[in-house]
């Protein structure tokens, strides 16, 4: 038996507003992790963090704490045979669900506490994460489905019918993949903070290097993003993809005049262009910005807002996010509600370890639930993964298949211990 006897949490904080890293029209943080240990009797820990962008990390640090109690004396093989009651003791606490319910800092702190779980099964089984997930049979994943409140739109059934699909051509898929890598698209060339030489010089770069699809921030002066969209397309050329990124920062009739102008630039999706909660919203700017495609889903909140937003035809493209929601099982029941309504998945990246974490989850819904790399791609920035025991790879603008075992989670020991805040030499 593999117990878990104790949790360890670490408030990790990288000093990333100076530089303008990860700037947009809404916001300036320091890139964060609330970094989640679980310990056991042995040599292994199994490792997960929620993304934060500074202040309020603290607030998560502690919701992970308050959890605590529900993991520390449980097994894998206790949580492995009943993932569903598991998650629901995180999610469906009597007293603690108050504070979401399924949202908001509570539901990070599962998520945190879910992804450390699915590391730590990754590393005992000797695989890493996406390989553990592929290879599980069907019924085990749809076991670790909390299928309450979305039956509506994805039965049990229908999910196990997109699974077994999946089994076939598994093994040509994944030779693909091993030798050609996962098509993916850099965010590093746009932030709003930088100026127009650099993100003519950082596209230019990332073009050389192999990226045919970028993506820049928008929302703020209307006139100052058309002007970089069109140096970013100039560096780029008519064939290779440019994406936008509102950042919830617009109203729904403001997103709608603004596309009226960028959509000179040929923009490939327009990311979040309202408030994250706005299915009706979304719906009405995807009809009216036809045929660019609208994409959110980073900070979506839960599976239910994924269920609504495919239900409502609000979006073209499925952007899951690692961290947002309640982990690695809730992430499966959106990539299956992607399938069931034909829509692609291209995962949220960046920040502090997301790129590792979302590797895992891209790879395993081409190889077991989407089966196509039709509109598939995974986001990229190129930050803070020198902090990560097995850090991202990619090769011409593709992410390499991971092959440590785990969930590509673990931060190396002397990152935390220097980030750490406030008591880290970088903050002191």
């Amino acid at each position: 038996m593999t117990t878990i006897r104790a949790v360890e949490v670490h408030d990790v904080r990288f000093p990333t507003a100076a530089a303008g890293d990860g700037s947009d029209a809404i916001n300036r943080g320091d890139y964060s992790a609330t970094y989640v240990e679980l310990l056991i009797d042995g040599p292994l820990v199994g490792a997960g963090f929620t993304f934060t962008n500074g202040r309020g990390n603290e607030i998560t640090c502690a919701a992970v704490r308050a959890l605590a109690p529900q993991v520390v004396g449980r097994s894998l093989e206790e949580i492995a045979a009943e993932p569903v009651a598991f998650w629901r003791s995180l999610t469906a606490d009597p007293q603690l669900r108050w504070l979401g319910p399924e949202k908001g800092v509570i539901h990070m702190a599962t998520g945190a506490v879910v992804n450390a779980v699915w590391d730590l099964r990754a590393k005992a089984a000797g695989l890493p994460l996406w390989q553990l997930l592929a290879e599980l049979s069907t019924e085990e994943l749809v076991a670790n489905v909390d299928f309450h409140h979305i039956t509506d739109a994805l039965t049990p059934d229908a999910a196990a019918a997109i699974l077994d699909k999946g089994r076939h051509g598994y093994a040509e898929r994944l030779a693909q993949v091993r030798s050609e890598g996962f098509p993916s698209y850099t965010t590093s060339v746009g932030w709003l903070g930088y100026p127009d030489d650099k993100v003519r010089d950082l596209t230019r770069a990332a073009y050389a290097e192999g990226w045919r699809a970028m993506k820049m921030k928008v929302g703020g002066d209307l006139e100052d993003d058309v002007r970089r969209a069109r140096i970013i397309r100039a560096e780029i050329g008519p064939d290779a993809l440019l994406m936008m990124d509102a950042n919830q920062v617009w109203d729904v009739d403001q997103a709608i005049a603004a596309m009226e102008r960028l959509v000179e630039v040929d923009p490939y999706w327009i990311e979040e262009p309202t408030h994250a909660d706005d299915v009706l919203g979304h719906a009405r700017i995807q009809r009216a910005v036809a045929p660019v495609r609208v994409a959110t889903g980073e900070v979506a909140a839960n599976r239910v807002i994924f269920k609504q937003l495919l239900q409502a035809d609000a979006i073209g493209v499925m952007q899951i996010d690692a961290c947002r929601v309640g982990g690695v099982n809730e992430v499966l029941a959106e990539l299956l509600l992607a399938a069931k309504f034909g829509v692609p998945v291209c995962p949220h990246a960046g920040g502090v370890g997301l790129c590792e974490l979302v590797q895992h989850l891209a790879f395993f819904d081409y190889l077991r639930v989407g089966t196509s790399l039709d509109g598939r791609m995974v986001e990229y920035v190129d930050h803070l993964h020198e902090h990560f025991v097995d850090p991202v790879r990619t090769r011409g603008g593709r992410y390499l298949l991971p092959t440590e075992p785990g969930y590509s989670a673990t931060m190396k020991a002397s990152s935390v211990a220097e980030f750490s805040f406030p008591e880290g030499p970088v903050w002191r």
